[in-house]
């Protein structure tokens, strides 16, 4: 959740450990601090509130440095709770990014032994286990890898001392990237840190341990230095920058075109009628499934309903999704199943905890992600990447979009795998997906007829979203951005199941948010909102000419794409919770409670 940063090099370090968390602070925005190693030792400044409430320092000859950002998981967000912590001394310093499990026993030993603790964090552990370490006499990379032996959990952990000119940080089941310039070395939870810097980058393993010293940086693994590869990523800072929009998330819903665009090159051949994936299953294996098991969180898992769906349409497979904090491996052949990891930062705890129970039945994996190198990527058979770019706001917008396409794509691939999708049929589908940048650039055109149905509605005292079919994930997903930003009541609902209990919360303070496009049974979902339309409810409907809405309310047209049709609709919600939000003066990049990567259990 947390968001880690580090500096090693010749220009000082308390503006690019700032600049850095800055970057970084849509992972957690409760409590910001840094850690300066200068002339005089460590000066550390830390503080409840946003990254723009802390103060840099200046520190003489401070070229090292660790900074954080915190969202809270154990204690409130103070100023003592912030990190960076330090041991029985100032002497040591570390950030944490994680949950230690067996924290209070660790706590419990050390205070029998005399050390004392200051704040409520489970993180405050790591410093005093470092100070027993070195005590005995080992170094900085020594004394946390066998500090970190003692823990139990999942970590991100960076320390520095007054007694070496090294950064050194390790990691176990949480993100850490390592950025490399000609004269620096960089340390972060995130690509998005430092990438105004560098973008040559390498991603650290679990169990790994890296060394920042000199402007340069060692990778260990149980002692010894190990190669990891140096990767280049693909997007620059200015893909990370608002771009003279009042947010990101508005940035990036308006960037969709573009995510489509890339998640659709080079993947589609019409000629052939093919969807051409980097993917290589064993021979036999998609032909030989019984299920597709999609596993994901969030908005994740609204795309993994979608996705589940289209291969039951296409491939002639039993497909299921399943949230991954609730997955169980269900004695089936493992042979005869596919397990898809759905999960846009490729850190997601829950997801990650499905991936390896799934791993562990022998069951064959399939990573979909837009993180080049997370987690994973690593842990999964095979990996299929959505390609969005980075995503900044909390609330994911575009790679949702981006998700949905990449795994209609798949669903397409796997069909013909399978020889249960003809190529004629599967031109139609493609040339569907090749028109969604497009018709999201025309619902983008209609942003300003949004906004305006947006204030007629901003006192709303709840808001149902409905639809059917390849529309009830569409529709759960505009619940979702709602209730994210604008802290408002919203609910998404299968449109038949309105009459077997929420209607009785309908008034004319409810307003009824309807897909009604080709693919959501439109006739039906029409007669339930027509149901709640009778009991005062105002209704606003996206249509594509599929039925006559002549009794709706508000209605906002999308172009007609076959079964990816209600993806569209996705971007009026999005547009419609946005203005709600931004009109009710919410942080919207940053909703309260909230963080983008969500990395604990």
């Amino acid at each position: 959740m947390c968001g880690i940063v580090g500096y090693v090099g010749d220009e000082p370090a308390g503006p690019i450990v700032h600049g850095g968390l800055e970057n970084l602070d849509y992972r957690g925005y409760d409590s910001a601090g840094m850690a300066l190693l200068g002339d005089d030792g460590l000066t550390i400044t830390k503080r409840e509130g946003e990254v723009s409430n802390l103060s840099v320092p200046t520190v003489t000859g401070a070229t090292c440095g660790i900074g954080h950002t915190r969202w809270s998981t154990h204690g409130p967000p103070t100023d003592t709770n912030a990190h960076p912590h330090t041991g029985m001394s100032d002497d040591i310093a570390v950030v944490h990014n994680g949950i230690i499990e067996n924290y209070e026993e660790l706590r419990a030993t050390l205070v029998a032994d005399g050390h004392e603790f200051t704040s409520e964090t489970d993180t405050e552990v790591i410093p005093h286990l470092l100070e027993r370490e070195l005590a005995d006499g080992r170094d900085l990379r020594a004394a946390l890898e066998s500090a970190v032996a003692k823990l139990e959990g999942s970590y991100a952990i960076a320390a520095v001392c007054t007694d070496s000119d090294r950064l050194v940080a390790t990691r176990h089941e949480s993100p850490l990237v390592v950025g490399h310039s000609d004269d620096a070395a960089f340390l972060a939870s995130d690509v998005t840190a430092f990438v105004e810097h560098t973008r040559d980058v390498t991603y650290l393993e679990d169990g790994d341990t890296v060394a920042l010293a000199d402007g340069d940086a060692t990778v260990y693994r149980d002692g010894e230095v190990v190669d990891r590869a140096v990767e280049t990523v693909e997007w620059d800072a200015a893909a990370a920058e608002k771009g003279g929009y009042d947010h990101y998330m508005l940035k990036e819903i308006h960037e969709q075109p573009t995510a489509l665009r890339q998640a659709l090159s080079g993947r589609i051949d019409l000629e052939r009628g093919t969807a051409d994936l980097d993917l290589t299953f064993p021979a036999g294996l998609l032909d030989s499934l019984d299920e597709i098991q999609f596993v994901a969180c969030g908005t994740s898992f609204y795309a993994a309903e979608y996705a589940a769906q289209l291969v039951e349409s296409f491939a002639d497979v039993r497909a299921t999704a399943e949230l991954a904090s609730e997955y169980t491996v269900d004695g089936g052949d493992p042979w005869r199943t596919l397990t898809v990891a759905v999960t846009q930062s490729g850190e997601t705890a829950d997801t990650l905890g499905a991936l390896r129970r799934a791993n562990g039945a022998g069951i064959r994996t399939l990573a979909v992600t837009n993180t080049l190198g997370s987690t994973v990527t690593r842990e999964a058979d095979d990996s299929l990447f959505i390609r969005a770019g980075p995503e900044i706001g909390v609330a994911a917008t575009k790679t949702f979009a981006s998700q949905v396409t990449t795994l209609a794509l798949l669903s397409v691939f796997v069909a013909q795998e399978r020889n249960a999708l003809s190529a004629a049929d599967a031109r139609d589908v493609l040339t569907d997906l090749r028109g969604l940048p497009g018709a999201v650039q025309q619902v983008l055109d209609d942003a300003g007829d949004v906004r305006e149905a947006a204030t007629a509605f901003v006192d709303a005292t709840a808001y149902f979203f409905v639809s059917r079919s390849h529309g009830y994930p569409v529709a759960l997903e505009g619940a979702l951005k709602l209730k994210e930003i604008a802290y408002d009541h919203a609910e998404g609902f299968a449109a038949g199941e309105l009459k077997h209990g929420p209607l009785a919360l309908v008034t004319e303070d409810t307003p009824i948010l309807a897909v009604l496009t080709e693919g959501t049974r439109p006739e039906e979902t029409l007669n339930n909102v027509a149901e709640a339309q009778t009991r005062g409810a105002p209704a606003i409907g996206i249509v594509d000419g599929s039925v006559e809405t002549n009794s709706l309310d508000t209605a906002f047209s999308v172009p007609s794409l076959g079964p990816v049709t209600p993806l569209v609709a996705t971007v009026y919600f999005q547009l419609f919770a946005y203005a709600i939000a931004n009109q009710q003066g919410r942080s919207i990049d940053k909703p309260r409670n909230l963080a983008k990567s969500v990395t604990v259990e």
